[in-house]
Order: structure tokens, then C-alpha cells, then sequence
């Protein structure tokens, strides 16, 4: 496990940091391997909880564009990978969001159990912006836990959206203001603690079992059409802009 992914077990608490501030957390290919390796396995027989916290003032700005257009080759691990390895760990997942959660930090934040957000937090997939498109299962994540309505709004306008919306919405669990995001957290992480384990797994396999039928919809042509916007000249265009802080002029092609 490298520094930049801290994992700690302090009884039947599990604690997973992301540990890049100075990048937004974002998502390189060595965290996607770590996160992966933090969820992989049985957890020990007295854990009850996972929680995933970021350190910063950022919670993940998704996954590192640098360095997926660095032509080098990428890691073992992609962010689908990773992200199945959390929502099927046998036990329950928070994640304390204090800062934004964009993009692949918002499907981090969404593929937990639990989310608690401070209130000056904000969302989003703001991948229609740069001319990328979500695979079939980052958009099915949020199909589940948002709803059609709310998963249009994320997707195809792209903008930020306030952790107390998303909590209006339903998709995450708790809103505190900064100073009582832990004490908010801690309320959850606490009452997980002290139920009874079998329980939790039980419940834990139910829920996502029964979430995990869209994986069989045949979907290669949906599958197609991503591969297409993402190996665009459009995609090029808008991450080259965000790099420059510039509006992207998108051709369609």
C-alpha cells in the first residue's frame, strides 16, 4: 500500500484516507490499485464498517485526466474495477464527503453505502463539459441511487450540484455543516458498529444483489457509443480546454 492511500483498522472500524491533496485526489493508477487492494479480501472477524475519507479540501476530483492523456500505459486496475471491489465488500461502506466529489469522486462517494457530506460539498459528472461519457456501469450507479430524473440532470448538464440537493434528492444520506461533518459520521459509523455482523452482511448482499440485474442487460452498442465520445476529437478538445481554463469549441467529431 503506497502513501497516498492510507488504510488503518482500529477495532471493527476500517478507515481508507485518500491521501493527494495537493492533485484533488484525483485518481492515478497507483490509488486505483491501493483502493482496490483496501477492499479485496474478507475483512477481519471483529470489523463491522469501512469508511472512506479524503484528506484536503477536495474529496476526489475524479479520475487524473494528466494522466490519462500522458499516453503512458495505465494500471492493472480500472475505476469500475475498484469501485465493484467497494460495493460488494461484505460490510457496509461510508464515505465522509468534506469537500467536492466530481466525476469519478462522485461515483467513489455514490458506490458507498452511506454518503455524509458537508454541506458546502458539492457533486457532479461534469463529463458531457469535456466531451466524455460514463461506461455502463458508472451511469447505472447513479440510475440506481438517483433515479431517471435526477441521473439526466447530473449527466447531461454536468454542472456542480449542492450536497443539500443531492440530499433532497435522496441520493445521499446526511447534510452537516463543517464543523459537525465527524460528529454526523461518527452517529452512522457508531450504530453500524453495534449491529450484528451477520446482519449486516445478510442485508449488504441483499441490496446489492438485487441492484446488480443492469449488469446483464445486453448493452455493447451503448458500450460503442461511449468508446466513440471518449476516442473523440471532441474529448481531446475538452480536456485541452480544461487544462487551459478555456471554453471548448466541440465539431461533433
Amino acid at each position: 500500500m503506497s502513501e497516498i492511500i492510507d488504510v488503518t483498522v482500529d477495532g471493527p472500524v476500517r478507515t481508507v484516507r485518500l491521501n493527494r491533496p495537493e492533485k484533488r485526489n484525483a485518481l492515478n493508477s497507483e490509488m486505483l490499485t491501493d483502493l482496490h487492494a483496501a477492499f479485496a479480501g474478507e475483512p477481519a472477524a471483529d470489523e463491522r464498517v469501512a469508511v472512506i475519507r479524503a484528506n484536503g479540501p477536495v474529496f476526489c476530483a475524479g479520475l487524473d485526466l494528466r494522466e490519462r492523456e500522458s499516453g503512458l500505459p495505465g494500471g492493472d486496475v480500472s475505476i469500475e474495477q475498484m469501485l465493484d471491489a467497494i460495493q460488494h465488500w461484505p460490510l457496509p461502506v461510508v464515505a465522509v464527503v468534506q469537500g467536492d466529489a466530481i466525476a469519478g469522486g462522485n461515483e467513489l462517494a455514490l458506490h458507498c453505502d452511506f454518503v455524509v457530506a458537508s454541506d458546502t460539498a458539492k457533486f457532479g459528472m461534469s463529463l458531457a463539459q469535456i466531451g466524455l461519457a460514463p461506461s455502463w456501469f458508472l451511469a447505472k450507479k447513479l440510475l440506481e441511487v438517483a433515479g431517471p430524473v435526477a441521473t439526466r440532470e447530473v449527466l447531461l448538464l454536468g454542472d456542480r450540484i449542492p450536497a443539500a440537493k443531492m440530499h433532497e434528492w435522496g441520493v445521499i444520506a446526511r447534510v452537516a455543516h463543517p464543523d459537525g461533518l465527524d460528529e454526523a459520521a461518527q452517529a452512522i459509523i457508531e450504530r453500524l458498529s453495534k449491529n450484528a455482523p451477520l446482519s449486516l452482511r445478510a442485508m449488504k448482499a441483499l441490496i446489492v444483489r438485487e441492484m446488480d440485474f443492469r449488469d446483464h442487460i445486453p448493452h455493447e452498442d451503448v458500450d460503442a457509443l461511449v468508446a466513440a465520445a471518449r476516442n473523440s476529437n471532441d474529448a481531446k478538445e475538452g480536456i485541452r480546454a480544461l487544462f487551459e481554463r478555456r471554453p471548448p469549441a466541440f465539431l461533433g467529431e
